[in-house]
């Protein structure tokens, strides 16, 4: 295992110490003051038990709870951040003569934010927006409307509903060409399968045609059968492939560099005609520099989720060049989306499910 993901596992454990002590602090201020010292001690003790045992057990393999840990350390992130707020309130009034009386209300305001703040996470995880970009490459090309959407995660709890809507938002906004640049499927096909979602994936269409590469949830071992069965649905997988267009447009896909056997961007360029727009599909947007001095008009990225629950969009403004939004770096626009789709937990706080849509002119 890489050093950084030592040091990602060490803060990770520092940082659920550190929630599990605000909530114990809260919930004990929020049960009264009359609490018995040894009520306190056992409330003290069940909160950092329970959490760590989690932790340990899934850790030491006795039991696969990712999803579970995942909800439990963002329940408690979102009960810090309530924290946070009516302890600051409390702090500007601590010596106000109605303190009592503020603390009060305070009481009530905690368990309404907590909530709100995980309703509105869940929202986001399942209400989509849509953005919109204007480009002008430097090169002729007939108006194109290109609709992007990543990190579908398809699985238990994000499946053939989301699939439908997806389809009515593409057709709505009349795009020519629909790009899918990984992590269609959260790690198997199982969900997939069982829910029998292939017809609402099949769903999926454009005048140009729709195209998807692999992520990294896509290349865990069941790469095969998720290929397989995203071309059932009528979806063009390129896999480390080009293909022209009618003779005027380029695609490149990339597989997601968890392939560590992956062709470069550049090996793949040589075997296209470069004086042609060209759209390059890859996953994670960790090569944007490698790709600014490359003949490339377009690359569309995912991955990230713009950290999908807030703070994490720290952590991936600090890993990538770009981790979301539009920027034009060197030759190429580059988009990273926030993903329609989410990982774990049905979750967003900071970030929003969308999908992207992209108008493109010729000069």
């Amino acid at each position: 295992m890489e050093t950084r993901y030592y040091f990602i596992f060490t803060a990770a454990i520092i940082l659920l110490q550190l929630l599990i002590y605000i909530f114990n602090k809260t919930l004990i201020w929020w049960l009264n003051k009359q609490l018995s010292q040894k009520a306190r001690r056992a409330i003290t003790f069940v909160s950092f038990l329970l959490p760590n045992v989690l932790v340990i057990c899934h850790f030491l393999k006795l039991f696969t709870i990712f999803r579970l840990i995942a909800l439990v350390l963002a329940l408690l992130l979102f009960s810090a951040f309530a924290s946070i707020a009516v302890g600051g309130i409390h702090f500007l009034f601590r010596k106000s003569k109605s303190i009592t009386k503020i603390d009060r209300t305070l009481r009530i305001t905690y368990p309404i934010l907590f909530i709100g703040i995980t309703a509105l996470s869940v929202y986001n995880a399942y209400v989509t927006r849509v953005i919109h970009y204007e480009i002008t490459l430097d090169k002729p090309i007939k108006p194109l409307r290109i609709g992007m959407a990543s990190d579908l995660h398809l699985g238990k709890l994000f499946g053939g509903k989301e699939l439908d809507k997806l389809a009515d938002i593409m057709q709505q906004e009349k795009v020519d060409i629909i790009l899918l640049p990984g992590d269609i499927m959260d790690d198997n096909v199982n969900a997939y399968l069982a829910e029998k979602m292939q017809p609402h994936l099949a769903k999926l269409k454009a005048p140009m045609g729709v195209y998807a590469t692999l992520g990294n949830h896509d290349l865990f071992g069941d790469q095969d059968r998720i290929d397989q069965e995203i071309r059932k649905a009528g979806i063009t997988v390129l896999r480390d492939e080009t293909l022209t267009l009618n003779n005027e447009l380029v695609l490149i896909g990339r597989n997601d560099n968890l392939a560590h056997d992956r062709p470069s961007t550049e090996a793949l360029l040589k075997q296209v005609n470069t004086d042609l727009p060209i759209i390059l599909l890859d996953h994670r947007p960790t090569d944007i520099e490698k790709h600014a001095s490359l003949p490339l008009d377009i690359q569309v990225s995912g991955h990230a989720h713009k950290g999908q629950v807030f703070p994490a969009s720290i952590i991936t403004k600090m890993m990538y060049r770009l981790d979301y939004s539009h920027e034009k770096i060197g030759n190429p626009h580059v988009f990273v989306t926030s993903g329609y789709g989410f990982w774990g937990i049905p979750m967003r706080l900071g970030s929003q499910s969308e999908v992207v849509i992209i108008d493109v002119k010729g000069k």
